[in-house]
């Protein structure tokens, strides 16, 4: 039987210990295990149904429509940092 890689969790506060960094996940057989290295915190779930809708982010939401540029044009006017005027 082969041995299910273990990962640690980046940036991941033990929810008993308050360790952070120290927690590590696996799934095997359907079901999601949750542990800490610096305690005896232990924690197993069912793996949740990947069908359902993602949240959204700014990474995977549709970008929102292009807003029309402003049709004023007004002038810009560079100031010479040696004069102050």
């Amino acid at each position: 039987m082969t041995q299910t890689p273990k990962r640690f969790i980046a940036g991941a506060i033990c929810p008993r210990c308050a360790a952070m960094d120290r927690v590590r996940s696996w799934e095997q057989n359907g079901i999601r295990y949750r542990d800490c290295v610096s305690c005896d915190f232990f924690e197993q779930l069912p793996v949740e149904d990947e069908t359902g809708q993602e949240l959204p982010t700014r990474v995977n939401r549709e970008r929102e429509a292009a807003r029309p540029a402003s049709e004023e044009i007004s002038p810009v006017r560079i100031l010479d940092p040696k004069t102050r005027h």
